[in-house]
Formats: C-alpha cells, structure tokens, sequence
C-alpha cells in the first residue's frame, strides 16, 4: 500500500520542479514588453496561469504517454504504480480548471489562449509527438503561448509587442525538445515514434536542433527593432544566454553519432536554465536588469539543485530495468 510519502514524492517527479518556474518566466516576461498599466494581480496572473497550465500539462502528458513511458522509462510515477493513470488525469483536470478561473477573472481572452494551449498539449502528445519536426515545432508553439497569455494579462498593453518574442520561444523551446528527443531516441523507435533522431539518427537531429536554435537567436536579435525601455538590458543578458547555448550545441556537435542518452540529457539540462536566462533577458527589456537579474538568480539556483536531485532519476531507468520491461 502506497505511503503517503511515496504519493507526495510521485506527484512531485510528475511535476518537474526545475521545470517549473519557466513559463512563469516566460509569461512575466511577456507581461514585461507590452508597457500598459499592469497591477499585482495582473502580474500574478501572468505567472500563475502558465505554470499552471504548463503543471497540468506534464500531468496530461505524463498520462497520454503511459504506455511509451512504460517501455522507456518504466521507473516514471505512472508506469511504476505509484501513481494512478485516474490519478494523473483528475489532477490534469484540477491544474487546468484553476487556470481557467484565474483566467477568467482577468479577460476572456486568456481563457482562450488556455484552451488552445490545452488542446496543443493533447495535439502533441497524441498526434504530433512521434510525426517528426512538427511535434517539436508543436511543443515550441505551446511556450510562445505562454508569452501571449502574459502580455494578455496586461491592461492597455500592446499585445503586437510580445509576438516577436513569442516566435523566439517557438523556434527556441521546438529545439531545446528535439535535443530531448535525441536523448530519448531508444525508447521512441522502441514504441514505433518517427522522431527526427528515430528517421535521420542523433547526429542530424542535433544539427537541426542548432539550426532552429540559430533561428531563435536571429529572431530575438531582431526583436531590439521593437520599441522597448530597455534595449541594453535585453542584449546583455541575451549575450549570456547566447554564450551557454552556444556551448551546449558545440559539445553535442563534436560527438557527432556518438551522442549518448546520458550526454543529449546533460545538454538538455543546460538548457533549462539557458531558456531561463532568456526568459529574464526578454523581461530585462521593460523592467531592467536589475529586477531582471534578481529574478533570474534564485530561480536557476532552485532549477540546478532540482535537478541534480532528481532528473537523472526521473529521465534515465535504473540499470536493467528497461530491457526487463521493454517488449
């Protein structure tokens, strides 16, 4: 019978927590660039309905792929037994429902933005996941998302102001996924997914996991011709998340067919906190970079040690475990 320990620590794997604090980010900054006459609440409100969405996301995620996690990652919450696939789905359920009031009571547009993100999240996963690059551009789409549900939160902001920046999230977040699709190359041709890595091998997806990252980057330096308070700020701290990615894809690129699950998840990881980097550098451009660094710090700080406590745990099954469960 489950503890109520092994409950609260299988809700927690699911939630992800170095993942968490991103579409936050990603929503205050798009909040951060439509000027307006934004409140606390109106604040809060920008972060609080993408992490929302985004936890009950994982969650719905977490129970469409079962039975591929079941193959691959058969030490998840779901496929373990420590947590219902009933479970999961009621706790997707709540973690969208409070989104939609919070969105509610802000404007009928953000309830929109939610249903269109909830339906991308099942578009993913059920349709697009295994389809090749439009399931990574898919994933990309449900992050650029979370900026327009920011700037929407603000009153009399300039919505048009947040699109560039919701592209940059697109191109950046479609190849942040794919290199965690070559991580997961293995366990996706196992359950019949055609991935980019599973048609053209690990090598290639890599590539084109840069080029998509280099047209995120072109995006976003393109963004300075966008009327913002703080230009400086923005490319500062966009330099910065520029250098860690370019570091990443240098160290995937040079192992060329050699990469292994264990290096693709080490990339990965870097990467969460080089979108959070990004995230800030975005909300740099309307709040400064003081606040923004301010921001920035304890939050990485909180996704490193996260990660470090658990990732490997929840991504990579034990030694053995999947080629005894694995058809």
């Amino acid at each position: 019978m489950a503890t109520w320990r092994g409950i609260v620590e299988a809700h927690v794997q699911t939630w992800r927590p170095y993942t968490l604090l991103y579409p936050g980010a990603v929503g205050w900054a798009g909040a951060s660039v439509v000027g307006g006459a934004p409140g606390a609440g109106h604040l809060v409100a920008a972060v609080v309905i993408p992490v929302l969405v985004w936890l009950g996301g994982h969650y719905l995620g977490d129970w469409l792929d079962r039975h591929l996690d079941a193959i691959d990652k058969p030490q998840r919450p779901i496929p373990s037994g420590r947590l219902s696939p009933r479970t999961a789905l009621i706790s997707a359920v709540v973690c969208e429902v409070c989104a939609a009031v919070v969105a509610v009571a802000v404007g009928w547009r953000l309830l929109v933005l939610l249903v269109v993100g909830v339906v991308g999240i099942v578009v993913y996963s059920r349709v697009c996941k295994g389809r090749g690059i439009s399931g990574n551009l898919v994933r990309g789409a449900l992050t650029s998302l979370a900026v327009l549900a920011g700037a929407t939160c603000v009153p009399g902001g300039h919505l048009w102001t947040a699109v560039p920046f919701a592209v940059v999230f697109l191109l950046h977040d479609a190849a942040s996924n794919l290199v965690g699709a070559v991580r997961d190359v293995e366990g996706d041709e196992a359950g019949g997914y055609r991935s980019v890595p599973v048609l053209r091998g690990v090598a290639h997806g890599a590539r084109l996991a840069q080029s998509l990252y280099g047209l995120a980057l072109a995006a976003a330096v393109a963004s300075v011709l966008v009327p913002l308070p703080d230009h400086t700020s923005y490319l500062a701290l966009l330099v910065v998340a520029t250098a860690i990615g370019a570091w990443v894809f240098g160290g995937l690129l040079t192992q060329g067919d050699g990469i292994t699950r264990e290096s693709a998840l080490r990339a990965h990881e870097v990467l969460v906190v080089e979108r959070l980097v990004l995230a800030c550098a975005v909300a740099a451009a309307g709040v400064g970079v003081s606040l923004a660094v301010a921001v920035l710090v304890p939050i990485v700080a909180f996704s490193v040690i996260t990660q470090n406590t658990m990732r490997t745990r929840y991504e990579i099954p034990p030694s053995g475990l999947r080629k005894v469960i694995a058809p």
